[in-house]
């Protein structure tokens, strides 16, 4: 089946803003916890099958393949009612308790530096990442529990009628901590730094290869990666800018320029407080960045101000805000946000993800919000600041 003409032009206004060329709108969607979703479904009333991209009819989809080092069923070793206690193809150990939205890791088989350095990954083109059902950590254990995910080509080919699609990858950091575990990156960047460099740089090899490999599965229907990747906390680095741009820029640079040239664009998802790296975002030609956390400072209208449209921006409206402000506040946050779309280059979405404490009337009143006032020419009254271009 070919695309439905509302995709087609979801796409063209999805590509003009990451251009920084003006679209008809600018351009929304998010990611939503599970708790969110159920009561939205439960406050509106709707069916437990709900779909709300579909419902608001929002702009672009993400989908990962399986991307664990070893490709295997999780296994079980503690569940009930309440907790499920989980080794996953990682190698880690993992708690989830089924009440809560993030899980907690208890454990990594790789805990030495001997074990690190003795590593192997699977094939990174085995078909069952891309064309089997089965369990992986990235997609199953999260904001909730899943098993048995369908296959990641049935996923995209389940969406691309009506949507534009981002397949994913995740970065060297992200992909060493969930091996290892934050706590022992933290302290082995400090007391191994060569091993650890050594290390990044095979897991870049295996995660550029996941990227040819979703995007030669995928088959024509994949618009643009996401490149998951936490290297920042609310106060900045979670380790030295000289350490990022010596052990992880490289990598970065190697899949965005792979992404670049099969016609993708990249957003790059990163929490927290990156602006000592923000310039190297923009150099090595990351298209868009995410989330831009106002929690850990980040504020869309300073980053256009600093960078003008050297990047993209994806996302900044505070859930704190969107959970709790009046009317008012929400109008105003949204108006003056719409300021960094000047030019396209902006997509409206929350500065992490959609929370449970967000109310679906509040969700709503924003999305429509954007859909009124984010229409080309802007017109946002009292909240333009004519300083923005």
């Amino acid at each position: 089946m070919p695309r439905s003409a509302n995709c087609l032009a979801k796409l063209e206004r999805m590509m003009r803003a990451l251009k920084h060329q003006e679209p008809d709108r600018v351009p929304i969607s998010d990611f939503f916890w599970g708790g969110f979703l159920q009561r939205w479904r439960e406050e509106f009333g709707l069916p437990a099958d709900a779909d709300i991209y579909r419902y608001y009819d929002l702009d672009w989809v993400q989908h990962n393949p399986n991307m664990d080092p070893h490709i295997q069923p999780f296994e079980i070793l503690r569940s009930d009612e309440t907790e499920v206690l989980v080794r996953t193809g990682f190698g880690a150990t993992i708690r989830k308790r089924l009440d809560l939205p993030m899980p907690a890791f208890a454990g990594f088989e790789t805990d030495t530096i001997e074990k690190m350095e003795a590593f192997r990954f699977d094939d990174p083109w085995d078909e069952r990442r891309y064309f089997q059902r089965g369990d992986d950590q990235i997609s199953g254990v999260g904001d909730g529990f899943t098993r048995d995910i369908p296959p990641f080509v049935e996923r995209v080919a389940g969406v691309w009628e009506d949507f534009p699609v981002f397949g994913g990858v995740c970065e060297g950091h992200e992909m060493l901590w969930r091996i290892i575990g934050s706590e022992n990156a933290m302290m082995w960047i400090g007391m191994y730094p060569d091993e650890v460099a050594r290390f990044v740089e095979r897991i870049f090899a295996f995660t550029l290869e996941i990227v040819r490999g979703q995007i030669r599965a995928a088959a024509g229907k994949l618009d643009g990666m996401v490149i998951w990747g936490d290297v920042a906390y609310k106060k900045g680095m979670l380790f030295s800018p000289e350490y990022w741009r010596r052990v992880f820029k490289p990598g970065v640079k190697a899949l965005v320029e792979e992404c670049h040239a099969q016609g993708l664009p990249v957003i790059y998802h990163g929490c927290g407080n990156s602006k000592r790296i923000f310039c190297d975002f923009c150099e090595i030609g990351v298209d868009a960045y995410n989330p831009l956390e106002a929690k850990a400072g980040m504020d869309v209208i300073d980053l256009r101000s600093t960078y003008g449209h050297r990047i993209a921006f994806c996302g900044n409206m505070d859930v704190s805000l969107w959970a709790n402000g009046t009317r008012e506040e929400l109008r105003a946050a949204v108006l003056r946000k719409l300021n960094a779309a000047k030019g396209g280059g902006f997509i409206f979405q929350s500065d992490h993800s959609v929370p449970s404490n967000v109310s679906p009337a509040n969700y709503e009143y924003v999305v429509n919000l954007v859909k009124e006032y984010g229409q080309y020419p802007l017109r946002l009254g009292e909240y333009d600041l004519a300083e923005m271009k």
